[in-house]
């Protein structure tokens, strides 16, 4: 780990859809200043296909992420934790700073909401990078 370096995790339910979105835009986004991660209260094993497509879309490829356990997390210092809807299991994560963002799923939505959703968050991660004096990066990781 570089010094520095903010560690930002993403948590939704399923670690299959949001958090892998936000985990991906972080990194595209916050380039080396940035090691994202996500994970799930109750994950899938899997990234949805979906959000595979429409991230590749923006030129990521999510088929190289897996669904992760949010247990995998707990004890790991965290800067900022971002929860999306994981219930109980979210504090369980140490982290110097909490955002909750209300995000609906978009796993059962029609493409163009769900291409929203991405979008949302896109935007989310840019202004909590904003925040934390991460410099923006554009373009794909």
């Amino acid at each position: 780990m570089g010094e520095g370096k903010k560690r930002v995790l993403f948590v939704c339910v399923e670690n299959a859809n949001r958090s892998q979105m936000a985990e991906a835009f972080a990194r595209i986004h916050g380039g080396d200043a940035v090691e994202a991660f996500s994970a799930g209260s109750r994950p899938s094993g899997k990234v949805n296909p979906r959000a595979i497509q429409f991230m590749k879309e923006r030129g990521y490829d999510l088929a190289a992420h897996g669904s992760k356990a949010l247990d995998e997390f707990n004890g790991r210092a965290i800067d900022v934790a971002v929860t999306m809807g994981c219930g109980d299991a979210c504090p369980l994560v140490l982290a110097d700073r909490r955002e909750e963002w209300q995000i609906p799923d978009p796993k059962e939505l029609p493409d163009d909401e769900f291409r929203n959703i991405r979008d949302l968050i896109e935007g989310k991660v840019k202004t909590m990078l904003e925040a934390l004096g991460v410099p923006i990066k554009g373009g794909a990781a």
